[in-house]
């Protein structure tokens, strides 16, 4: 069974790993779209994966940071997401980030992993039934209906990432 927990950073360390996880939520997505096509950022969710994996193995605080950081960024440098979507996508980030990192305190993985991706999907519905005219169903359900793919790749590999990272990060050597 993989084991995992929080890794106790300095803040410096903390926040050079949060950078780093915000740029590669960033970058991945632009590698993506130009290699995979428009849809392949909706259908593996590399934005989502990164701002998760600094939930879940640097704490909420993290999570949270990349979950803000990165869609804004993103929408700065590439575009991406599109300005309508921004704020709802926004929110959506940040509720993976924050619900990865709270949840892990408490359970596995691949419980913090699920219930991460189930809060942001419901906050992003939220957030588009309450400030816009598009449907929150339609918009939810399009969203876990095109990521179902990404969901499944990080139900399946961020537990062993973090398995990985958490061996790397706690080896004082390799800092």
């Amino acid at each position: 069974m993989i084991t995992t927990q929080t890794i106790k950073l300095t803040k410096i360390k903390e926040a050079v790993f949060a950078v780093a996880f915000t740029a590669l939520a960033v970058y991945v997505p632009v590698l993506l779209h130009y290699f995979g096509g428009a849809d392949a950022g909706r259908k593996f969710l590399p934005m989502p994966f990164f701002v998760i994996l600094a939930g879940l193995l640097l704490g909420w605080r993290a999570g949270l940071v990349a979950g803000i950081a990165s869609p804004i960024i993103s929408y700065l440098v590439s575009g991406m997401p599109v300005a309508n979507i921004l704020p709802f996508v926004t929110v959506q980030l940040c509720l993976y980030g924050f619900m990865a990192g709270i949840l892990k305190m408490r359970f596995s993985a691949w419980i913090s992993i699920a219930g991460a991706l189930l809060s942001g999907l419901l906050a992003g519905g939220i957030s588009v039934f309450l400030f816009s005219k598009m449907s929150a169903t339609a918009f939810t359900l399009s969203a876990a209906r095109d990521g179902w793919i990404g969901m499944a790749i990080q139900l399946l590999f961020l537990p062993l990432i973090m398995f990985f990272l958490q061996k790397y990060l706690s080896d004082e050597k390799s800092i």
